[in-house]
């Protein structure tokens, strides 16, 4: 298990070295060379010290070894909408982190308010590394000291999943086999790993528990399992601590209006459904298409567990504080209250005060009609329960950071 972290201590003041009495200017005086070497002795001896209060003296930085009493966290991923807002809480939490991200998905504005929020020297990185390169990856794992890997990095649509299948195979699935050989190859013994309630598919019955089994029906899913089943099969012959959280579908951003939710305009189409509620409240698109009416729910739409993402990143942090060396956690994450398409839309447009126009459309391939969490295993196990479960709450928050942020985090 990672140490738990504690609080630094202040940073050193600078020293202000003031050499007095020495008058170079004077010519009638003879050359004292016992005394400039003496001087020279001491100037170099003060160099010294100040130079060995860097971080990054001998050439290395406080990244790159470990520190007692700090846990270091990599955050693949760190720059996306999840991963932002789990390093939010990780550095507010005092850990060390080192984002990783390609900024294919991510958004450097996020990275950036991060860096403002936590200037201090020590505490966040960021590194742009593509985790499917793998000497690129085993470069950054043998120049920095990791103690335990968030991996979140990931193509994320489900949609799009059935259109890219092999896309989604290489990013998730291979990706995740790089990350584990680099941990392996550094004896980094400690991942929380980032899944989803696709890799159920559709399951017979409801609520979702751990030991439901576990069908995916699309790409995204299936490359998600195939994830889970490496770490597994990797873990049985390993003293690694390792944390398997399925969540279920997020909203929401920070209450305080530091991070949100700004994905790329292109990827609009296969984006979730409340990015897509905002866009039409906005204006940018004309209205809200709804994908499927005909489903076996009670109003014919999906059913969804919506978590919200500030109560998604305090499971992660939770589960990095329970991880045990040679043992396996697996925890669905979410509210146990499943919700349909058409009372989410109700809920965001009491909370944007928008007339949204809503469309009808056919069913999108790869989903699914209802799935919702059962949460007992992670309320009893690592004391864990959602607290923001207000839907129109939620919404109205991420609505406040989408309304100051109209140009997402290029408008910062």
């Amino acid at each position: 298990m990672p140490t738990t972290p504690r609080s630094r201590s202040q940073a050193r003041t600078t020293r202000s070295w003031i050499l007095s009495g020495m008058d170079f200017g004077d010519a009638r005086r003879k050359p004292n060379f016992a005394g400039k070497v003496a001087v020279a002795v001491a100037l170099t001896v003060m160099c010294i010290l100040v130079l060995k209060q860097s971080p990054s003296f001998g050439g290395t930085s406080v990244f790159s070894r470990h520190e007692t009493g700090v846990t270091h966290v990599l955050v693949t991923g760190g720059a996306g909408y999840i991963g932002s807002h789990a390093t939010l809480r990780l550095l507010r939490d005092n850990y060390r982190v080192t984002i990783v991200d390609n900024l294919s998905r991510g958004n450097m504005g996020a990275v950036r308010v991060l860096q403002r929020l936590f200037p201090e020297p020590g505490r966040l990185q960021f590194i742009y590394t593509d985790l499917g390169d793998p000497k690129a990856v085993n470069k950054m794992f043998s120049e920095n000291a990791f103690d335990a890997v968030m991996h979140f990095a990931a193509v994320a649509y489900v949609g799009e999943s059935t259109q890219e299948p092999l896309r989604y195979y290489h990013n998730i699935t291979s990706n995740t086999l790089t990350v584990l050989e680099a941990m392996a190859a550094h004896t980094v013994k400690t991942l929380i790993y980032s899944s989803t309630c696709a890799t159920y598919g559709e399951p017979e019955t409801m609520p979702i528990t751990e030991t439901t089994p576990q069908i995916p029906i699309n790409p995204y899913g299936k490359a998600k399992k195939m994830s889970e089943d490496i770490i597994l099969d990797f873990s049985k012959n390993s003293k690694m601590a390792v944390m398997i959280l399925r969540y279920f579908n997020v909203i929401g951003s920070d209450p305080e209006g530091r991070l949100g939710e700004a994905p790329r305009p292109e990827l609009r189409e296969h984006g979730r459904i409340s990015g897509a509620c905002f866009d039409a409240a906005s204006g940018i698109i004309p209205g809200l298409k709804v994908r499927g009416t005909d489903y076996t729910t009670p109003d014919g739409t999906c059913i969804r567990d919506y978590i919200d993402v500030t109560d998604l990143v305090d499971a992660h942090v939770k589960a990095l504080g329970k991880a045990e060396p040679g043992k396996v956690g697996i925890y669905n994450v979410g509210t146990g209250q499943g919700r349909s398409v058409k009372e989410f839309v109700e809920a965001c447009k009491a909370a944007t005060g928008a007339p949204i126009k809503v469309e009808y459309l056919d069913r999108r391939p790869g989903d699914y009609a209802e799935v919702y969490s059962n949460p007992s295993k992670i309320r009893d196990e690592l004391n864990w329960t959602a607290k923001r479960t207000d839907l129109r709450e939620s919404l109205a928050t991420a609505w406040k950071w989408q309304q100051t942020h109209l140009g997402g985090y290029g408008s910062t």
